[in-house]
């Protein structure tokens, strides 16, 4: 068995023999060694080192063939990729100039276009830029941890799905984790998606909200691929006042975001075919469908379904990249640390400012044309406001101070408003005008001064009533007080002691004689 092949093997053997010649010391051993390494007979070996030996000719000579020319190339292009159609070509050129050069055997072309030309430029020249680059090849990114970088989307649904009676295929705007391949956030619409789908996705993405937490919170980046809802002022200014850098990838490079490109395909192989009306099932001859009046889902059915299919893929799908884990185990194994968003940031994320300044009025707020309540607005007209709103939702606005930009609160639309929002707003004028019923009748109890009663002539005096904090404070000083210095002994004369009383004996002093006795 070879080692090498014998091309190579000719080439690498004969400057060693070549040089053990010149030095006399090449033995029939040394050819026999080579001969046995390449595959060859020691004949062979000989006959390679004299031809060496007499033009220096160390490898085979190539004899001369055809190749495949750039004229060739564009040839194959005009013709998709059909060898027998440029060969007819070739010939009817060489009939019409008798210059041309001489044309190969159909054979022989075929034999140029397998050796010169690769796969992928073969696929490239028959089918296109994707045929080519199927036969590439792709290095992954290292491995990371989780919200390093998510990667976004948007995922053209082939389902027809009933939009308010009308059949229409809706759009998937979602991102994923391309450490953990969990789902952090999705947002569908029953049209081509615009920011507003983007923002919808990544405010839910970014709070951990269901049906997707607690996977979310701040990513390190966002990688997407030149799409201009991504990449427009409001999105990138939203993620820029959060410090997210928005990534653009080259136009028409799936391989760049191979995560969420994997969970498109996935989602189309492993749920959307198979949903009613799916616009890539099977079909009959002549095109015909097997059930074409089949009822199609309502959206809010599909919309219900994905969601729930989106938890499936989180919890309990196992993608091979995490070793028989699902997204969720792998997210919750990976200790690094989240950056959650505060309410106050999230109250302007992904809203636009039309930079102008509103009053608050009886009303309420006066924008486009049209009146927003909210309960919080009771006793603030004349309040001057800016607004901020969600594009293309105009339901609902943020309200901001216009002097301090503080947030007031959310506002809704007056003419469209429920049951439960007008009951709101009048249950919070209602508690306003009670609080301020107590304070009044609070402050008219403080207007009453009463006096103390007089039991001689002498002006009135304000009677006043110490609180309890008063007392406290008095009690306290009264125990700190030190009795004994408040005795007063003779502010009453002592009287004669009763004869029952025991009374003390006076002691008697001795006289001097009796001490000396005493010494003795």
């Amino acid at each position: 068995m070879a080692l090498f092949p014998p091309t190579s093997g000719r080439a690498a053997a004969m400057p060693r023999l070549l040089d053990l010649d010149s030095r006399g010391e090449l033995s029939a051993a040394h050819v026999r060694l080579v001969a046995k390494a390449l595959g060859k007979s020691e004949r062979t070996v000989w006959r390679w080192l004299a031809a060496a030996r007499k033009d220096h000719r160390l490898a085979r000579v190539e004899a001369p063939h055809f190749t495949v020319t750039t004229e060739v190339r564009r040839l194959l292009a005009l013709w998709g990729g059909n060898a027998s159609r440029v060969h007819a070509e070739l010939v009817q050129r060489a009939a019409d100039d008798p210059n041309a050069p001489a044309v190969p055997s159909l054979s022989t072309l075929h034999r140029a276009i397998r050796r010169d030309l690769t796969r992928g430029e073969r696929a490239g020249l028959k089918s296109g830029e994707a045929a080519r680059r199927a036969h590439d090849v792709f290095g992954q990114r290292p491995p990371t941890h989780r919200n390093a970088a998510w990667e976004g989307d948007h995922k053209h649904v082939p389902v027809e799905v009933d939009v308010e009676g009308e059949l229409a295929t809706p759009w998937v705007t979602w991102f994923i984790d391309c450490a953990t391949k969990a789902i952090t956030g999705a947002a569908v619409t029953a049209h081509a998606p615009s920011r507003d789908a983007v923002l919808a996705s990544l405010r839910i993405a970014i709070t951990r909200s269901e049906p997707f937490g607690p996977v979310g919170g701040l990513p390190g980046q966002i990688r997407v691929d030149r799409g201009k809802e991504f990449l427009c002022q409001t999105v990138t200014a939203a993620m820029g006042a959060l410090a997210v850098p928005v990534t653009d990838l080259p136009a028409y490079s799936p391989h760049l975001k191979g995560t969420i490109e994997a969970l498109n395909d996935a989602v189309e192989e492993m749920f959307l075919v198979s949903l009613p009306r799916y616009t890539g099932r099977q079909k009959l001859n002549r095109g015909r469908l097997a059930d074409p009046d089949a009822p199609p889902l309502t959206y809010e059915a599909f919309v219900g379904l994905l969601l729930d299919w989106a938890c499936w893929w989180n919890t309990r799908h196992h993608p091979s990249a995490l070793n028989g884990r699902t997204p969720i185990q792998a997210w919750q194994a990976d200790a690094t640390p989240l950056t959650d968003v505060s309410a106050g940031q999230l109250a302007t994320f992904a809203l636009e400012d039309d930079g102008r300044t509103y009053t608050i009025s009886t009303s309420g707020v006066r924008w486009r044309r049209r009146d927003y309540l909210a309960p919080w607005m009771n006793g603030r007209t004349g309040t001057k406001v800016s607004v901020r709103h969600l594009p293309h939702h105009d339901d609902t606005i943020e309200v901001f101070d216009a002097a301090t930009g503080r947030h007031l609160g959310s506002a809704f639309l007056a003419a469209a408003a429920s049951r439960e929002q007008i009951r709101s707003v009048q249950a919070a004028r209602t508690a306003a005008a009670r609080r301020l019923k107590a304070d009044l009748k609070a402050a008219e109890k403080l207007r009453r001064r009463r006096f103390e009663a007089s039991t001689t002539a002498a002006p009135p005096r304000p009677l006043t009533s110490s609180t309890s904090a008063q007392a406290e404070e008095e009690l306290g000083a009264a125990a700190q007080t030190d009795r004994r210095a408040l005795a007063r002994p003779d502010l009453v004369p002592h009287g004669p002691a009763p004869d029952t009383w025991a009374r003390p004996r006076t002691a008697r002093i001795p006289t001097p004689d009796e001490d000396q006795a005493d010494d003795r």
